[in-house]
């Protein structure tokens, strides 16, 4: 077991605006991994079986702050962390566990939102609010977002104040990625992809990344990644486990990086 990676899944959904059905999603990512009708392989060539990580397992979350301690109980400088969500909610106190140990950091945020509203439905907390809370409390020395499709005046302006960089999908040139010199943290959230590619997320926003534009920014990193979540799986708006298996190919091809980029052995 390589003790340099460690999963975490967070049975977590109090915060969706809209729909609830994220906090079921990290047992349903974890057998779309294990499926017998796909293999361990990424696409670098690395075999990500289950002894390449340590599974800390699923963790049902009573208040939405246990979030924190719970990442901090399972993370130190020498581990990468990965976690299955759950909405995006979570990235914000997950976020601050990191913070405690790296101090700021880069983040890649990939997204059919920017997450950047100051409160909404008089939530602050909200799923549409962690990266608000994240930059006003400058966990993040740098914010890139890609994918984006949905701003309105008052996410440019939140945008504008926090100095985020984002790439909005009508922008996208896949030959003109940002480039990172810090090692980031990585957020994907499934509804960056077009519905065509993930029909079981919560909010379906047309216009998204296909599959592979997806896999080839994150094959594109080139610096260490810290840290790493996929949220917003819905298995309640699934159809097959369509989405299940794309959650679960993003999921190993995020740990080959890992792997790869931090210069761990396999």
């Amino acid at each position: 077991m390589n003790p340099s990676i460690i999963l975490q899944g967070l049975l977590y959904d109090e915060n969706s605006s809209f729909l609830r059905g994220p906090a079921k999603a990290p047992p349903e990512i974890r057998a779309a991994y294990h499926s017998s009708s796909a293999n361990y392989f990424a696409e670098n060539g690395l075999e990500i079986r289950p002894e390449t990580f340590e599974d800390k397992g699923d963790f049902k979350i009573e208040e939405y702050f246990d979030i924190e301690k719970i990442t901090s109980t399972n993370l130190n400088k020498n581990i990468a962390l990965i976690t299955l969500g759950g909405d995006h909610s979570i990235s914000y106190p997950v976020v601050k566990a990191f913070y405690r140990e790296h101090g700021p950091m880069d983040i890649l945020h990939i997204d059919a939102h920017g997450d950047l509203y100051d409160s909404f439905d008089g939530d602050k907390y909200s799923h549409a609010c962690p990266f608000a809370r994240i930059m006003e409390e400058q966990l993040a020395s740098r914010l890139v977002q890609i994918g984006v499709r949905t701003l309105n005046s008052h996410q440019r302006e939140q945008a504008q104040r926090f100095g985020v960089e984002i790439i909005e999908m009508k922008d996208l040139n896949l030959h003109k990625l940002p480039v990172f010199n810090n090692p980031i943290y990585l957020s994907v959230d499934i509804d960056s992809l077009d519905p065509c590619c993930a029909p079981g997320v919560s909010h379906q926003e047309p216009g998204g990344l296909m599959t592979r534009e997806l896999l080839h920014i994150i094959q594109s990193i080139s610096v260490p990644i810290i840290g790493a979540d996929i949220v917003e799986y819905n298995p309640d708006r699934d159809i097959n486990k369509t989405t299940a298996m794309v959650c679960a190919k993003i999921f190993r091809e995020i740990l080959s990086k890992i792997i790869s980029n931090n210069h761990l052995n396999p």
